[in-house]
Parts: structure tokens; C-alpha cells; sequence
């Protein structure tokens, strides 16, 4: 089993980087895509966009209330992160709690009204963010270690 130091290592540089990653992207964005969209590829674009809720527009105009989900979201992740022995399973919390406090910056420190930035456009998909990136792999990732660590403790039977 890992060491302690060693399982908080890995969260806090997950974390960091996953929260640099999202901050430098979102500072780009406000700056380069302020004059209009980008056409990447086909219907896939950047568009500047500001949303006030949680994922794909829900809760709008409750900041205070998004502000604590995301605190509560962020701390029991981490707890989880810090303790579990399995690496997929920390390296996954991680993104999650990263992408958490990602946009949990631009709603405390930005001055969007509490609004989070949003700018990759996929057709027929919610515009959304790095963080929201990582919190999506993250969810996907635990999911997949969940399953294979339900077959492996069938298969120990």
C-alpha cells in the first residue's frame, strides 16, 4: 500500500494541474473569443459563453447554493481520493475534485457574477470547460474502476 504522503502527492498535482490547465484555458478564452466564435472543425467551435448554473445550465440563479454543493463535492472527493489504495481511483476523485475547484475559481474570483466560462461548442451538446472535462472523465473513470474492482472480487469467490 502506498504511503500516505505518496496517495496526497498525487492528488494535490492532479488537482493542480487540472485546475492551472482549466484557469489558462478560461483566461484565453475570455480574451480570444470576446470578438465572436472560432470554427475548429467542422460544427465544433469556441464561443464564449457564461453559465450561472451546475452542469448544462441546471440550478441558474442560485449561486450561494451551487457555491456550497461544489465546497461539499470538493472535500468529500478529496477525503475519498486521499484514502482510497487504488491509484485509477484516486487519479479519477482527482479530476473530479480539480474540475470542482476549477470552476469553483472563476465563481469566487472572476467577475462573471458568479457565472462560470464555457466555450468549447460541440453540436447538439452543452457548451462546457476543462473543468468540466475533468469532472466528466473523473465520474466515467470511478464508474469503470467500481466495475472491474465488482468482476475481480466475483471472480476471487
Amino acid at each position: 500500500m502506498r504511503s500516505f504522503r505518496s496517495r496526497a502527492t498525487t492528488v494535490v498535482v492532479v488537482v493542480a494541474l487540472v485546475i492551472l490547465a482549466d484557469q489558462v484555458t478560461k483566461t484565453w478564452a475570455e480574451n480570444a473569443l470576446r470578438r465572436g466564435p472560432i470554427d475548429i472543425l467542422g460544427p465544433i467551435k469556441f464561443e464564449l459563453t457564461f453559465n450561472s448554473g451546475f452542469s448544462f445550465s441546471i440550478g441558474q440563479g442560485h449561486p450561494l447554493l451551487i457555491t456550497i454543493a461544489a465546497i461539499v463535492v470538493a472535500v468529500g472527493v478529496g477525503v475519498y481520493a486521499l484514502l482510497t489504495p487504488s491509484r485509477l481511483k484516486r487519479i479519477a476523485a482527482s479530476l473530479v475534485v480539480g474540475g470542482a475547484l476549477g470552476n469553483l475559481a472563476d465563481r469566487l474570483f472572476r467577475h462573471n457574477h458568479g457565472a462560470v466560462i464555457d466555450f468549447i461548442r460541440f453540436p447538439h451538446w452543452p457548451i462546457f470547460n476543462l473543468a468540466d472535462s475533468a469532472i466528466t472523465v473523473g465520474v466515467i473513470l470511478l464508474l469503470i474502476a467500481g466495475v472491474l474492482d465488482g468482476r475481480h472480487e466475483r471472480s476471487q469467490r
